[in-house]
């Protein structure tokens, strides 16, 4: 009995003692000097997004890149969230086995070129490092398989990860200003090979549409430039929503005249892979009942939990007042 109990006594003193080692991985020497690294990277990732020439952003990106660099090489890095960069966007995937950085820096053409990075997580914390560099506006084909030196670069805003048949798929959203007319988000999957990043691959099928299309490695929405569209994995549904477009000027080969019509498509995860839904919402309007009373301020529409123009302007109905007692 004595010595079950020495026994129980010494596995939970070891066990306690691992489990504070891997919470504590990152000395507070090192965290001072990465708080004082952040600091000076504050003060760059800032003029590369509001410089007032593209001479002087690029300037503060030439500068930012390896001093980013060298603080992500001090040991267990990874542990620092650089939660000070609000002009850099830091993604991790639920598992947090790396996580990925990027930024964007607009030219004078008033087209964007994207950087970013891959940060794995490293049980000995030393650094393991993708850079990216964006090939995007050199691509005569965007429908691609690509590593991370022919990068799509845009900003990434969120990562949702899904597991089959024992691999991990990293579901990326990304936006794109892209230029003077028409800005972009899409889908990208992120996948690792031999320990490498690849992007893109035949994940988004087609092929349950009315009229089947081609299987695609990559999902990009191109739309109106001052136009607000929703693209954003709904918990609720368990499915990516996102706006179905419309040329408002009855161009449909002109991709900076699309705009949303509050109808909704999305992508359900089956067997791999991402499904297209051609229509989210099916609701039959009464007979007689005009769709919307009037055209809905998109501020109103909500990325996560979108709904359909009924809902809204029944919201928008004044209240019955209650009777007096």
């Amino acid at each position: 009995m004595i010595r079950a109990c020495l026994l129980l006594l010494c596995c939970t003193f070891f066990t306690y003692t691992g489990l504070r080692a891997q919470r504590v991985r990152i000395s507070p020497a090192n965290e001072a000097a990465l708080r004082s690294q952040q600091d000076s990277l504050q003060v760059l990732s800032a003029t590369i997004l509001r410089g007032r020439d593209e001479a002087t952003r690029q300037q503060a990106n030439d500068r930012f890149i390896p001093k980013l660099v060298q603080a992500l090489k001090t040991p267990y890095s990874f542990d620092f969230k650089f939660d000070s960069l609000t002009t850099v966007s830091i993604q991790y995937p639920a598992d947090s086995t790396f996580r990925i950085f990027t930024w964007g820096l607009e030219q004078e053409t008033s087209f964007y070129h994207h950087y970013g990075a891959i940060q794995m997580r490293t049980e000995g914390g030393e650094l393991k490092l993708f850079p990216l560099f964006d090939d995007s506006d050199y691509m005569q084909n965007t429908d691609t398989i690509a590593g991370n030196k022919n990068w799509y670069g845009c900003l990434y805003y969120k990562v949702l990860q899904r597991r089959y048949f024992n691999q991990n798929y990293y579901t990326l959203f990304g936006w794109d200003p892209n230029n003077i007319r028409s800005q972009k988000k899409l889908l990208d999957m992120l996948t690792f090979k031999d320990g490498q990043p690849v992007f893109g691959g035949p994940f988004f099928s087609f092929m349950e549409d009315t009229i089947p299309k081609k299987t695609r490695n990559r999902f990009i929405l191109e739309f109106k430039k001052d136009a607000t569209i929703s693209l954003s994995y709904n918990p609720d549904m368990d499915m990516i929503v996102y706006d179905h477009l419309i040329s408002e000027s009855n161009q449909p080969g002109k991709p900076s005249t699309f705009v949303p019509d509050l109808d909704y498509e999305g992508f359900k995860w089956k067997a791999g892979k991402w499904v297209h839904i051609e229509k989210v919402f099916h609701d039959a309007l009464p007979q007689g009942k005009v769709p919307v009373a009037e055209p809905l301020n998109q501020k109103q529409k909500k990325m996560t939990k979108p709904r359909t123009a009924e809902e809204i302007n029944e919201e928008l109905q004044p209240k019955p007042k209650k009777p007096k007692q």
